[in-house]
């Protein structure tokens, strides 16, 4: 399989403190399979789903470290993504490092702070499989500083962006355009799609996005990246995870893009699932995550 495209979301990990309580879990709820390999830097699980990867569960070497799913963007030059990430005002907390063959990987913080990954394919390119049920389907950062970090990912992926309002800021209305011209200081559009560089921008070719985290939110919660993984049912999935022994963060609704709900696993974990089967009267079948 080829390497994925500069920018694109291309690797996904859940940092769990008990690995086996996590393999139940994902194994139970996505139908995951395991391989456990040992690297120079500890193990490392690959989710398997018929036999191709599709994400990875990583013990957590130190209880200080937080429970989080993290995302990955692909990088041809993980160094020189690094040094792009320092000059548009973000932080780079782990620099690269080459993982046997598999990749270099680097850990990286934007603007507003939240926290996310570089691959440089190696051996392994990253997903073998994604938009299927079982698999990853989007990922958004929510962010409470918008144009610092809309400024910062154009600058270091170069991404095409497409503002689009949600009504409600997360209702279940459809999206619309905004003025993409809008003066400084207007309100920042509720969600950005990204488009990879040179691709058109919009729902079609849109590869993640960026998400206001409006006033409707704890205060305490911090900037972060949500990681979404379709399933053929939504409210199936919902009651698989809480016989797991996960939890629903936020109750199900519907988009344009599918049916979608943002829960926590058995361990504290937060990501979303998302049916995108069962698509809204606007936009059905676009390849855009929920907005």
């Amino acid at each position: 399989m080829a390497a994925f495209a500069e920018g694109v979301p291309c690797w996904a990990d859940a940092m769990l403190p008990d690995l086996e309580a996590g393999k139940r879990f994902y194994g139970g709820l996505f139908g995951w399979t395991f391989d456990e390999r040992t690297t120079d830097y500890g193990s490392y699980t690959r989710a398997l789903l018929g036999g191709k990867d599709v994400a990875g569960l990583v013990p957590k070497p130190d209880g200080r470290m937080p429970t989080v799913w993290n995302i990955y963007f692909a990088t041809r030059d993980a160094a020189a993504t690094a040094a792009r990430i320092r000059e548009a005002g973000g932080r780079v907390i782990a620099p690269p490092v080459w993982i046997d063959d598999s990749c270099v990987m680097a850990t990286a913080a934007d603007p507003g702070g939240a926290v996310f990954g570089l691959w440089q394919a190696g051996s392994h390119p990253g997903f073998a499989r994604r938009g299927t049920p079982g698999s990853y389907g989007w990922t958004e950062v929510h962010t409470r500083q918008p144009r610092p970090v809309d400024s910062f990912y154009r600058a270091v992926f170069g991404y095409g962006m497409e503002p689009v309002s949600v009504r409600g800021a997360r209702d279940t209305g459809p999206c619309e355009p905004r003025d993409t011209h809008a003066p400084a200081s207007a309100p920042a559009p509720d969600l950005v799609l990204w488009s990879p560089r040179g691709e058109p921008t919009g729902a079609r070719h849109a590869i993640g996005g960026r998400v206001v985290i409006g006033e409707r939110y704890p205060a305490e919660l911090p900037a972060h990246f949500l990681t979404y993984f379709v399933v053929a049912d939504c409210d199936q999935a919902l009651r698989t995870a809480h016989r797991l022994g996960g939890r629903v963060l936020n109750d199900p609704e519907d988009t344009p893009y599918g049916r979608f709900a943002v829960l926590a696993d058995n361990q504290g974990a937060v990501f979303a699932v998302i049916d995108t089967s069962a698509t809204g009267p606007s936009d059905a079948g676009s390849r855009a995550g929920p907005g």
